[in-house]
């Protein structure tokens, strides 16, 4: 009963025959013993839920009461559990327990969330300050997120034809470059769903893997529109063009292997695409009003108080937030949903699930990470980390391994916390130095969380993002 009381839109849409059920009002009659589930098992599923939350509580709560760091405001190591547990879940759950994942991951997120926010608030010196700052970044975070997902879901690209391997290859360094203008979310969001419709019938895992390591990832390592870990660079002083000085050879080495490796995978791939028959002949581009608001909600990025300093802000521990920006790409969002063409939805397949999902999922992620960048801030800024001396060497593996398992965005900004410490001067003379080791560290920093950011699902948005709509477009 407590997914019917906060979950009650709760629902899994796989294919467009779904969609079109729930238009209509019909429901389908369950395909898999698991879905006609009887309410003993939902009862039997709510008391498991319950015993693990009552569970983690009992484990933590003596923990947070005797634990000596918090005068430090450091957290202990024990306090990224409910982080490692969601990782593992988001991992391994769709494989082990795909039912009860599907209908449970919204509380699975939130639970594990609300005990290291119960932590923060209960045994933390500044716990709510670092609550409140983490929902402003989870706020900026969706919006960007929702206005693009929304916005791309009203635009239609044909690419006049079938799947083949030099036409798949040519799409994704495309995309890789796009992604450079509107952003790796912007370029995802606008190409995976023709990407999916040219490959109907041939499609195969690695297709989404390399598109998530191209065009969401290491496509965009060359502006501050690209990545979110360069944006908040940029926003901190680092000049705009800097990260293509540094990055363009890496850029160009690793995209070159990227696009080589795919090409030898897909020509081997000798199955036939079967694009239907109403895709084939597509125009090259439909929706140009919504490519507009694309185009603007990218630039809405841009009103950021560190750069606007007349943009009205909440000013809090520091820090100012703004709340117009994200205030307008939700309008813009609204205004794409209100003005779709529904023929451009229905070639999309467009649904809401796959933004829910990666809503859910990390208010859980936000939540969670806390700690664990918490200490590796507390490592960097003391000039070593796990025991290995800050050489550029140590920042390239450092924030490329967490880049993966944690946000790539805050993760960088917690070794430029480090890079700071290390040499001595804020993050804008950082990014003007001509120092070769400073400017190798940053160029390793930046170009580690751009690439390694492909490493995993959380690593980077738009990777979650791709992997939902995939899986909702299977048949």
């Amino acid at each position: 009963e407590i997914q019917r009381i906060f979950f009650p839109f709760s629902l899994t849409i796989k294919s467009e025959s779904d969609q079109r059920q729930l238009a209509t009002g019909v429901r389908r009659r369950p395909l898999h013993p698991a879905e006609a589930s009887p309410r003993s098992a939902e009862a039997s599923e709510s008391r498991t839920m319950l015993r693990v939350c009552i569970l983690l509580l009992i484990i933590f709560a003596p923990l947070a009461a005797t634990d000596s760091t918090v005068a430090a405001n450091i957290p202990p190591i024990w306090t990224v559990a409910p982080f490692v547990l969601l990782l593992l879940a988001i991992a391994v759950m769709p494989v082990l327990k795909p039912h009860f994942w599907h209908r449970w991951y919204p509380a699975v997120a939130i639970g594990l969330g609300a005990l290291t926010a119960g932590y923060y608030l209960l045994a933390q010196n500044d716990g709510l300050g670092s609550l409140i700052h983490v929902g402003f970044e989870y706020l900026s975070f969706m919006a960007l997120l929702t206005c693009l997902y929304v916005c791309s879901g009203g635009i239609v690209v044909g690419l006049g034809g079938t799947g083949r391997p030099w036409s798949n290859t040519l799409l994704l360094l495309v995309g890789g470059i796009i992604a450079n203008l509107v952003g790796t979310t912007g370029a995802s969001m606008l190409l995976i769903r023709p990407f999916l419709r040219a490959n109907s019938g041939r499609l195969q895992p690695y297709h989404v893997v390399f598109f998530i390591f191209i065009v969401s990832n290491v496509g965009g390592a060359l502006s501050p529109i690209g990545d979110p870990p360069l944006l908040l660079g940029y926003l901190r002083g680092i000049d705009f063009f800097r990260f293509f000085q540094l990055n363009f050879f890496p850029w160009l080495l690793t995209m070159s292997l990227l696009l080589a490796v795919f090409y030898w995978f897909d020509n081997a791939n000798r199955r036939h695409a079967q694009t239907l028959a109403e895709f084939r002949h597509l125009p090259a581009l439909q929706g140009w009003s919504h490519l507009g608001l694309l185009f603007l909600g990218v630039a809405m990025v841009f009103l950021d108080p560190a750069k606007v300093t007349w943009l009205p802000t909440i000013h809090y521990h520091g820090h100012d937030f703004s709340f117009l920006r994200e205030l307008a790409m939700f309008a813009i969002a609204g205004i794409a949903w209100k003005t779709a063409a529904l023929k451009n939805l229905r070639i999309n397949d467009f649904s809401i699930e796959p933004i829910r999902e990666v809503g859910f999922l990390f208010v859980g992620i936000f939540l969670t990470m806390i700690p664990a960048l918490a200490l590796i801030r507390h490592a960097a800024e003391s000039g070593a980390i796990m025991g290995f001396p800050l050489t550029p060497s140590t920042f390239y593996l450092g924030t490329g391994l967490f880049s993966g398992v944690l946000d790539n965005a805050p993760t960088f900004l917690a070794f430029l916390a480090g890079m700071e410490g290390r040499f001595g001067m804020d993050v804008a003379a950082i990014g003007h130095s001509s120092d070769p080791l400073i400017a190798n560290s940053l160029a390793a920093c930046a170009s580690a969380a751009v690439f390694f950011g492909a490493m995993t699902y959380i690593g980077n948005g738009p990777n979650l993002m791709v992997k939902a709509i995939a899986e909702s477009a299977r048949d």
